[in-house]
């Protein structure tokens, strides 16, 4: 760069040498010597900034960087440690109560415990003869027979016998035997003949067991009829 600069001045000092040596023609005027100086460094200096412009560099464009900000996450507080805010709705649950209806009326079935006497007890199975209703002349003789079953832990001997406890006046309401051992837990049919009162109408007559000495026990036994006089003269 340095040697350039310097074969630029020299030619240049000597263009301008050889300019004011020259015959002029007559006639013309004298060449400005300082006017030709001046034009010739304008022309070294344009020279020059030409060739430092050529030989520069391009210019690297360098991106902008934008600065990106930083979140930090909040950091989780515990319940305990979190602050009240200013309003806060508290939801209460209303309180339910169960009403469970308790039933009324009278029990359909008994207890079985508070029927027995000591170890003796009975169980009542089903009707064997003359349904609840059943139909009779006036002084009609029938038989009635329930199935029972032996509850207790004694066994019923010869001794036990049925006997009336309440109802209607049905004839033959004198204590039976039954006649015969039935073990603990076997069944067995208790058998009374009775007689249907003179008066028509409905007779309702209870009976239960008893031991030897006249104590009763277990299921009542109930017979149910209906006393119709003859239509035939």
């Amino acid at each position: 760069m340095y040697i350039v600069r310097r074969i630029l001045i020299l030619v240049m000092i000597t263009g301008i040498l050889l300019s004011s040596c020259a015959p002029q023609e007559p006639g013309q005027p004298t060449p400005d010597m300082n006017a030709i100086l001046t034009a010739g460094v304008g022309t070294f200096a344009a020279s020059i900034f030409q060739t430092q412009t050529a030989m520069a560099p391009p210019a690297t464009l360098t991106p902008t960087v934008t600065p990106t900000a930083t979140v930090t996450p909040l950091s989780l507080l515990s319940p305990a440690a979190s602050t009240a805010s200013a309003t806060q709705f508290i939801l209460v649950a209303p309180q339910v109560t169960l009403v469970v209806a308790t039933p009324t009326g009278p029990t359909l079935t008994p207890n079985p415990t508070i029927l027995a006497s000591g170890c003796n007890n009975l169980a009542f199975i089903s009707d064997t003869t003359v349904p609840a209703g059943t139909v009779f002349k006036p002084e009609e003789q029938f038989t009635k027979s329930w199935k029972v079953a032996n509850t207790g832990s004694c066994e019923w001997v010869y001794r036990y016998q049925l006997v009336f406890v309440s109802g209607d006046n049905v004839g033959g309401r004198d204590p039976v035997s039954i006649g015969k051992v039935i073990p603990p837990g076997k069944w067995t049919t208790l058998t009374i003949t009775l007689r249907a009162p003179k008066a028509p109408g409905k007779y309702t007559s209870y009976w239960r067991l008893a031991d030897q000495s006249g104590t009763v026990f277990g299921s009542t036994l109930g017979v149910s009829i209906e006393v119709k006089a003859s239509s035939y003269p």
